[in-house]
């Protein structure tokens, strides 16, 4: 018997009231008008620019990614509820990051295992001790939604480092705007084209402590073969500041500087969008030539803000996500808005013993993995990689986390044979400093195969415009 899956236009035959001025539109469009929309919606993509790359791939890696005009639709009492919800858990994990490179109280309450803090490969020692300015670790955190019911939202994982596809939720309203005016002037749409100046204003907010004027903001990108370099560039525009390579800044009497044609210009706010790793080579790996010799100095001595901060990648570790539920608890005394995917650790000897039993009934996810590589979808899944991934956990259990297959809702979506329901998942994008706001939508993926639950890009998903109806 295949799961029952929740419909965000249908209740049974009656079109759900977000959906409702949108059943005429689709009515209204022939195939022929919808294909050739379709292909506009391609040519713009296109000129513009907007593509990803998948690295491993042999040729040309960009492609553009899958757009699908047929919009997801939110009331806003379900955004207001998801919004709340959001902050909480934002507030709540930054609350997790300063305790842990500080006191370490929630490792000492008991209620976080230290070796999944401390031993965690994320955990950045070279920050022990240190808070940054305003106690904000995570600045940009991408909570990535999935939903089963009309009421009932889970949290898939936390993005607390550097959450990508912003640039995608902003291109696909442009897009959608563009092509369809009459259908924005039907519906009132809440607007996120505020995004840059919040996120300008955020990273301003932070500025360090030896700032003494306007902060001048930097993006700092590994570079053009960067899969989501396309999208450094596009903010850095938006926002009005200068796109940099580690090569285009140096340390020098207690400050970054940037190289400028009219000479060194200071840096203040770093919005950096490679890793950790490769940030500062006298700190972190010696061979990294996209970073900052001294960068690290300067941070931890107030000279320079950089975000999100190096080794907040401890708060999204797929292990720690099974504990935010209690960082709400914890640290803000509060019962979770928005709860977390039933979740086993296969590090513990029970949960173990019930994953192997189940794995054809399991998702499975590499603690540290991204992008929708390194897991198995159990249901979906042929009896050889079963197997291959039961070899897998035994080796190294640690390294493993399953969840059940949650019947993720589907929202219609056009494909060639015309409207068909497909997987969604949404990830909004919540900015954290001196206050904490995020535009009302997000980036709402797509799993463009009949049946799939996986919607990475990577993986051959696609990408919605997401509204929000104004009241």
């Amino acid at each position: 018997m295949s799961p029952s899956y929740f419909n965000e236009m249908f209740d049974g035959d009656q079109v759900r009231p977000p959906y409702a001025r949108l059943e005429d539109w689709t009515r209204q469009m022939p195939a022929e008008l919808r294909q050739m929309k379709q292909a506009e919606a391609e040519v713009l993509f296109r000129r513009i620019g907007i593509t990803f790359a998948v690295y491993g791939e042999g040729g040309d890696p960009d492609r553009l990614i899958p757009f699908d005009m047929f919009p997801r639709v939110f009331t806003q009492p379900e955004w207001r509820r998801l919004e709340k919800g959001i902050k909480q858990r934002a507030r709540a994990l930054n609350a997790f990051l300063l305790d842990v490179y500080g006191k370490g109280e929630i490792v000492r309450a008991g209620r976080v295992p230290a070796r999944l803090v401390y031993h965690n490969e994320a955990y950045e020692r070279a920050v022990a001790g240190f808070t940054p300015p305003r106690g904000v670790y995570s600045h940009i955190v991408g909570i990535d939604l999935v939903r089963t019911g009309p009421d009932d939202f889970f949290v898939l994982e936390d993005n607390c480092r550097t959450p990508s596809g912003v640039s995608y939720m902003l291109e696909n309203r442009e897009i959608m705007m563009r092509m369809f005016p009459d259908l924005f002037g039907e519906n009132r749409i809440e607007p996120v084209d505020g995004y840059p100046e919040l996120l300008r204003r955020t990273l301003s907010s932070v500025a360090p402590a030896k700032c003494d004027r306007d902060p001048t903001v930097v993006i700092l990108t590994p570079g053009h073969f960067n899969s989501a370099y396309y999208e450094h560039s596009f903010l850095a525009d938006m926002m009005g500041v200068e796109l940099v390579e580690g090569a285009d800044l140096f340390v020098e009497g207690g400050f970054v500087w940037m190289r400028t044609t009219e000479g060194p210009k200071k840096v203040d706010v770093i919005y950096r969008r490679l890793d950790d790793a490769f940030l500062d080579p006298l700190c972190f790996r010696p061979d990294s030539m996209l970073g900052v010799p001294g960068l690290m100095d300067v941070y931890r001595s107030g000279g320079v803000s950089i975000c999100s901060a190096p080794g907040a990648g401890v708060a999204d570790d797929k292990a720690i996500y099974t504990y935010v539920p209690e960082m709400v608890r914890f640290y803000l005394g509060e019962e979770p808005i928005l709860q977390n995917v039933p979740t086993w650790q296969c590090g513990k000897a029970g949960d173990l013993s019930y994953v192997l039993d189940n794995l054809g009934e399991l998702v499975v996810k590499e603690v540290h993995g991204s992008g929708g590589y390194g897991m198995l979808v159990g249901p979906r899944a042929s009896s050889d990689q079963i197997a291959l991934f039961r070899q897998k956990i035994s080796q190294d259990p640690e390294n493993y986390i399953a969840q059940p297959t949650l019947a993720l809702s589907t929202t219609p979506t056009f494909v060639e044979e015309g409207i068909a329901p497909r997987h969604v998942d949404l990830r909004p994008y919540c900015l954290v400093g001196d206050t904490i706001e995020l535009v009302p939508g997000g980036l709402t993926r797509v799993a463009l195969t009949e049946g799939s639950l996986v919607v990475n890009s990577s993986q051959g998903g696609g990408v919605k415009d997401t509204w929000v109806l104004a009241e």
